[in-house]
């Protein structure tokens, strides 16, 4: 129901919701640079082979998402390629402010 909330909102700009091919696609086992499918438990939260960064692997996978082909049915490399060093300063910054806010809950956890 809310998918089609969303959808109708979008509807009133002339917009509309795409919807990928996650059987396709599978985001959260691809890996841009080397162009491979790698499964992974469920327990591991983090990918430390891309490019030698340490990526947030739902992050990572929004980030692949964001850059599938216009079929909507695998990642456009490419395009992963140009938006990769900006979506690392926006991950690493997201990430600082996520363990900031925790850092203060805890403080408030613990007074």
């Amino acid at each position: 129901m809310l998918i089609e909330i969303i959808n109708r909102k979008l509807n009133y700009q002339g917009r509309k919701i795409k919807k990928i091919n996650t059987a396709e696609v599978k985001a959260s086992q691809f890996n841009h640079v080397t162009d491979e499918y790698n499964k992974k438990d469920l327990s591991e939260r983090w990918n430390e082979d891309i490019l030698s960064e340490r990526i947030q692997r739902d992050m990572y996978s929004v980030f692949l998402i964001g850059n599938t082909l216009d079929t909507l049915d695998a990642v456009d490399v490419d395009l992963c390629n140009r938006q990769w060093q900006n979506f690392v300063a926006l991950h690493h910054q997201e990430v600082a402010r996520l363990e900031q806010h925790s850092n203060k809950q805890m403080r408030w956890y613990v007074a």
